[in-house]
């Protein structure tokens, strides 16, 4: 297995683990991850309110140098945000030639040229689908047997394109995280929003809607989620959350990587374990027992 590899801004600042749990874990499993040459910032959510047509340009701009990457038809991304980004290129390029023609004219100042032949893939369909259940099951090491977690897969990885998982009943994580050993808490907040970015603009919604994924995510020993604006969401503001509640919520957030990387005999420095903000006592005794 080899793959065009696009961190994204995110995975190379507040997701640092998950850029490092990524790369040690589809390492560890015989993938190859050949990171793009030159990438730029996808546009994440900042240049939608700036500019439409610079929202597409951004992530065309990306696709565009990934094309010139010679071998390559995929190219995987991590972070949720810059899937949707990418992908709303991708689809939305394929269907409209005036689009596309507009945007070469802006990327022609760099002296490219997009094509759409290159497919945009989220890490958990690659995890899913190519490495997959079977093969994760025949290389654990250390099944988590004694844990119980709840995936949380959030908007953008599933919506608007419901490519390799059903938006309104995601499952796709769940076969591979039986195959770690563990049992899955069951819940109907998988797909829900966290809130996104109006944890800056709006927090009284965004704490609202973190604080019912909190509550139903009880009985579990840890979240588990593929997009680091739920990482931070759901990690970074338990204790105030927990406070306007009345009740401790703290729960243990991971990324898929490091979870799956931790069952197959990765260490904890080796998926930067040490850079959650919420691993609870409860969570690493089980981890250690």
């Amino acid at each position: 297995m080899k793959y065009l590899y696009y961190p994204g801004c995110s995975l190379e600042g507040t997701a640092l683990e998950y850029n490092a749990s990524t790369k040690a874990f589809m390492q560890e499993l015989g993938a190859e991850l050949i990171e793009l040459e030159d990438w730029t910032c996808c546009g994440a959510s900042a240049a939608e309110a700036t500019s439409h047509l610079l929202s597409l340009a951004l992530p065309a701009l990306v696709l565009a140098k990934a094309e010139n990457m010679d071998g390559f038809k995929e190219i995987l991304v991590p972070c949720s945000a810059c899937y949707l980004n990418l992908k709303k290129v991708e689809e939305k390029i394929r269907k409209d030639s005036e689009l596309l023609d507009k945007i070469n004219i802006i990327l022609a100042e760099e002296k490219l040229n997009l094509r759409g032949r290159l497919g945009v893939r989220h890490l958990l369909d690659v995890v899913a689908n190519d490495v997959g259940s079977k093969k994760i099951f025949a290389r654990v090491k250390k099944p988590f047997t004694n844990l119980t977690v709840a995936p949380y897969y959030g908007c953008q990885c599933l919506r608007p394109y419901s490519i390799f998982d059903d938006p309104e009943d995601p499952r796709s994580m769940e076969g591979v995280i039986k195959a770690a050993g563990s049992k899955i808490h069951q819940w109907n907040m998988g797909g829900r929003c966290c809130g996104a970015s109006h944890m800056t603009t709006k927090p009284e919604v965004a704490l609202e809607l973190v604080a019912a994924i909190l509550k139903a995510a009880r009985g579990a020993d840890a979240i588990i989620t593929v997009c680091p604006m739920c990482q931070m969401n759901l990690e970074a503001y338990q204790k105030k959350i927990s406070g306007i509640c009345q009740e401790d919520l703290s729960i243990s957030i991971l990324y898929l990587p490091q979870f799956l990387g931790l069952a197959i005999g990765l260490s904890e420095q080796d998926v930067r374990l040490d850079l959650n903000l919420s691993i609870t006592k409860s969570f690493r005794d089980k981890l250690l027992s």
